[in-house]
């Protein structure tokens, strides 16, 4: 696989420079969808109660949009949607209905309506997320990503962040972040390594329709990598609009290298 050309101005990666977030997500029931949100607390798990839930099928594996040695590709999850109220997630059902995951008869309406026998399953021993904490996006990688597909409607919630930073380079510029330190609020960031996509970005979700195209292109021009995983150094709460910075002495500055 192939990666693209990227030309930057100066300062490639961003150092020094200081930009916003421009969206907050977070995912009460892994691999449903989830809530956009004005604030977010992030602790060293990662965002707080992020992907806490997860549907567990009868042999013990979470649903998911693939199959692993943890998680089993469930078809018909992103069909739902989860939000908090009080700390228990509200499952919207593929026909309005809802049910809080608390309910009693939660597992038998889940079983029921994904066709085999699931339990609703907080997070103990075993981790939900897939590969890192922290999920982030930038606007670069949006708009490169528009860019070569001008038909296809290109959205952030298609890729499942959970913060979105805006940059002023249309490019996937988050890549060039790895390993450094950021700072988003009051929290510090450590840039773990990239994101790699599966099927679930091509999913239909509310208005927006299948796209297999996404996948395509991001595996042709991108080696299936589209964002950046990172990890909690600091503690924090995160809000809209907050600022973001990164450099390569963050982490000496903390003393933390």
């Amino acid at each position: 696989m192939t990666r693209p050309e990227i030309e930057y101005a100066d300062d490639p990666a961003n150092e020094g420079s200081v930009v916003r977030v421009i969206g907050l997500w977070r995912y009460p029931v892994k691999s449903m969808l989830g809530e956009r949100c004005g604030m977010l607390e992030l602790d060293t798990r990662g965002v707080m109660d992020d992907r806490r839930y997860a549907v567990r099928d009868a042999n013990g594996k979470f649903g998911s949009g693939k199959n692993t040695r943890r998680f089993r590709k469930i078809d018909g999850l992103f069909e739902f949607s989860a939000v908090y109220s009080d700390g228990i997630p509200v499952v919207t059902f593929p026909d309005g209905s809802t049910k809080r995951g608390d309910d009693e008869d939660i597992d038998a309406a889940l079983s029921d309506a994904l066709g085999q026998a699931v339990t609703l399953a907080r997070e103990a021993s075993i981790s939900h997320f897939d590969a890192g904490p922290v999920h982030l996006l930038t606007s670069g990688s949006l708009n490169w990503l528009k860019n070569r597909l001008p038909n296809s409607i290109i959205d952030a919630r298609r890729f499942r962040p959970n913060i979105v930073v805006e940059t002023q380079y249309n490019k996937p510029l988050e890549r060039e972040w790895i390993g450094k330190f950021v700072t988003v609020g009051a929290v510090t960031l450590k840039i773990l390594d990239e994101t790699e996509r599966c099927g679930m970005v091509t999913f239909a979700q509310d208005e927006l329709p299948r796209a297999p195209e996404i996948l395509k292109s991001i595996t042709q021009e991108n080696a299936l990598q589209f964002g950046v995983y990172a990890e909690v150094i600091s503690p924090g709460t995160i809000v809209y609009g907050d600022d973001f910075a990164v450099g390569s002495d963050w982490g000496s500055k903390l003393g933390l290298l």
